[in-house]
């Protein structure tokens, strides 16, 4: 006869996890620890602050030379808007569910024929810009939009990815700046994140090859890293 199985006891006596801080319910917006939950069918993660602070260190003054009001297609309950605003821009929320966030713009992002802004900030349905699923439909609608910057926080191995006409997407149009991660976003609260993320700028001003730099959560006034 076989000997029990010890798993359910070390189960039993596994601590739990620590819950970072950033995942914590921010003011009165949907509760994010729910790493068990079945995925959303429409890939909505809620975006850790610390995520959205991180990329606005590097990226902030950029903005704030285009000016004007910036544009979350799939604000959700309003985890990166929420971000942004309180870095002090104005934001335009738009999505095709109403996740809570006041004022939203219902409609697909695909209906818009023209941009609410000329900046586009968000965390993409990794189901509508991944290679295999979406063909890279999301990023193809924003080059038709003809906005001025966008960024996308993604999977940092999307970026590799060639089938389904993605080599010639890139070629096209293609990243103007790279921040990689240095460390691994838990978007869901679990406290062991299976992949690393980094945010893609396109910039309608930019001149020259991709620029690839490090990303870093420890302190929103950081300095960035230097040109990797």
């Amino acid at each position: 006869m076989s000997a029990p199985s010890a798993k359910s006891l070390f189960r039993a006596t596994k601590p739990k996890r620590r819950v970072h801080p950033a995942q914590m319910l921010i003011g009165d917006l949907p509760d994010q620890r729910k790493p068990d939950a079945p995925r959303d069918k429409l890939d909505y993660d809620p975006t850790p602050p610390d995520a959205t602070a991180a990329f606005l260190a590097a990226e902030g003054d950029r903005l704030r030379e285009i000016g004007g009001p910036i544009w979350e297609p799939a604000v959700g309950g309003g985890h990166m808007a929420q971000e942004l605003e309180r870095h002090g821009f104005d934001v335009r929320g738009s999505d095709v569910v109403d996740r809570g966030w006041p004022g939203v713009d219902l409609r697909s992002f695909y209906d818009f024929e023209t941009p609410l802004a000329d900046i586009i900030i968000t965390n993409p349905p990794y189901c509508e810009i991944s290679a295999r699923d979406g063909h890279g439909r999301w990023l193809k609608h924003v080059e038709g939009l003809g906005v001025r910057y966008a960024a996308f926080l993604l999977n940092w191995d999307w970026i590799a990815a060639r089938i389904n006409g993605m080599d010639e997407l890139h070629a096209r149009f293609p990243v103007s700046r790279a921040y990689v991660c240095c460390w691994k976003i838990d978007f869901r609260g679990g406290g062991s994140p299976p992949q690393r993320n980094g945010w893609l700028v396109w910039d309608r001003d930019w001149q020259g090859e991709t620029v690839l730099r490090r990303l870093f959560r420890e302190g929103a006034d950081q300095a960035q890293g230097e040109l990797l």
